[in-house]
């Protein structure tokens, strides 16, 4: 049985989620510092809004697949996970 490969170079999805989520905490990091020109401060909430929507996007797709897990016949049945408090 052949094994299928992602495409050479491409970030598997929890890689990529991981990376992402590194690199937003280090960039709210450095905006709590203070220490950012009114510009950096700007591009840089311009580029965590973008990490930050890629990983909900992430978390989305999982939870999608997990529920494709549970129950493959009917995925809309699977009950939402609840968050812990």
């Amino acid at each position: 049985m052949a094994k299928t490969l992602s495409a050479p170079g491409k970030t598997p999805p929890v890689a990529d989620f991981e990376h992402s989520l590194d690199e937003l905490e280090q960039l709210v990091a450095r905006m709590e510092t203070g220490e950012m020109s009114l510009d950096e401060s700007l591009a840089s909430f311009e580029r965590g809004i973008g990490l930050f929507r890629h990983c909900q996007q992430s978390l989305e797709q999982a939870e999608l697949r997990v529920r494709l897990l549970l129950d493959p016949e009917a995925p809309d049945s699977a009950e939402p996970f609840e968050p812990e408090l």
